[in-house]
């Protein structure tokens, strides 16, 4: 069975419109937040996961961090294993970890896939009770590599060969403890109540694992199972990255899922008029009017996709959002209501 499954890390940071950023912008303020302190050496856990999943900090609690999943029919539901076992439905989890030392500042290196979640995007992910499994764990003392797989990842299709790096595809986090009880896994099921679950462990290390529901192809030479999960995670989590595999034949990228997302994403960015609206810029009128005479009734509908449903869950008509939604600047609401405007006439 392959293992190139990937895991996105972002960084948090209060200081900017994304509180999502690389690390070497993350908030200085919080990267040296203890966990504990420990007197004397102790045992090594590692917590491992398998399948697709993202890190990110948590931005209620400077001393944890959140691991995201999606959940879709292309894997089994997630496990968590020691010496006894629980399957997961889809739900928010809290992996309680006993005392143990200072957390280290998460990974600089290029190796673990990067990107940026905006704090709106991270809310959605975590309010989608359909769609994803959180882990909620306290910071480790390192985050260790435990498979790794030469990939080529970017915010465009194909990414370019400069980003060609052997990325991290499994990774445990590492906890030094002074005792091998008191790991317990609490939280809240979608489908349920969930019972609280103290975890045995004698070999020092626990799993959260998500398979695919299918064994792999043998004959499958594009990695498609991955290129699909990676695509799942982005998705969750509204990012624009995509992966290809640079040993897989180059007529991979014909049947790659990626594709319609890529496309997609490039009409996004060819309207400058959202980003001015995005950002709260007040637009020069000749470029709203040339900006209003490509638009078109699927170009505002997109627009209300765009620059409106990833703001809030409710789905919510464009002109209630637009009056209800405090969040949106002045110039950002006004351009939004011309460009529907504007394109509402030109349809009629």
């Amino acid at each position: 069975m392959h293992r190139e499954r990937f895991h996105l890390r972002q960084w948090l940071t209060l200081a900017a419109v994304f509180l999502a950023a690389l690390l070497l912008v993350s908030c200085e303020e919080k990267r040296n937040a203890p966990t504990g302190t420990l007197a004397a050496a102790k045992v090594e856990v590692f917590v491992l996961f398998e399948g697709p999943w993202a890190f990110v900090d948590d931005p209620h609690d400077s001393n944890s961090v959140l691991a995201l999943a999606p959940k879709s029919n292309l894997h089994r539901q997630l496990y968590v294993s020691a010496s006894n076992e629980a399957i997961l439905d889809g739900g928010i989890y809290t992996l309680a970890v006993p005392p143990h030392g200072t957390a280290s500042n998460v990974p600089s290196e290029g190796t673990f896939a990067q990107g940026k979640i905006s704090a709106q995007s991270l809310q959605r992910a975590m309010d989608d009770r359909s769609a994803r499994y959180v882990i909620r764990l306290p910071k480790p003392e390192g985050y260790i590599a435990a498979n790794r797989h030469v990939s080529r990842v970017g915010p465009n299709y194909p990414p370019d060969p400069s980003t060609e790096q052997n990325y991290v595809t499994i990774v445990s986090l590492r906890y030094a403890v002074g005792a091998l009880s008191g790991f317990t896994l609490s939280g809240n099921s979608d489908s349920g109540t969930f019972t609280p679950l103290a975890l045995a462990i004698e070999t020092p290390q626990i799993r959260f694992a998500i398979e695919p529901s299918k064994v792999d192809d043998a004959s499958d030479r594009c990695h498609l199972h991955s290129r699909q999960a990676f695509a799942s995670t982005v998705k969750l989590l509204n990012l624009a990255l995509f992966v290809d595999f640079p040993g897989d034949p180059s007529s991979c990228q014909g049947s790659d899922p990626q594709r319609s997302r890529s496309a997609n994403a490039a009409t996004h960015r060819s309207w400058p008029l959202l980003q001015f609206a995005r950002q709260g810029i007040e637009p020069a009128p000749g470029l709203i009017a040339s900006e209003v005479q490509r638009l078109s009734h699927s170009a505002a509908v997109l627009v209300s996709e765009l620059v409106l449903a990833p703001r809030d869950g409710r789905g919510l008509p464009c002109a209630n959002f637009i009056s209800n939604d405090r969040r949106l600047t002045p110039v950002a609401t006004a351009t939004i209501k011309l460009i529907l405007e504007q394109a509402s006439l030109q349809r009629g």
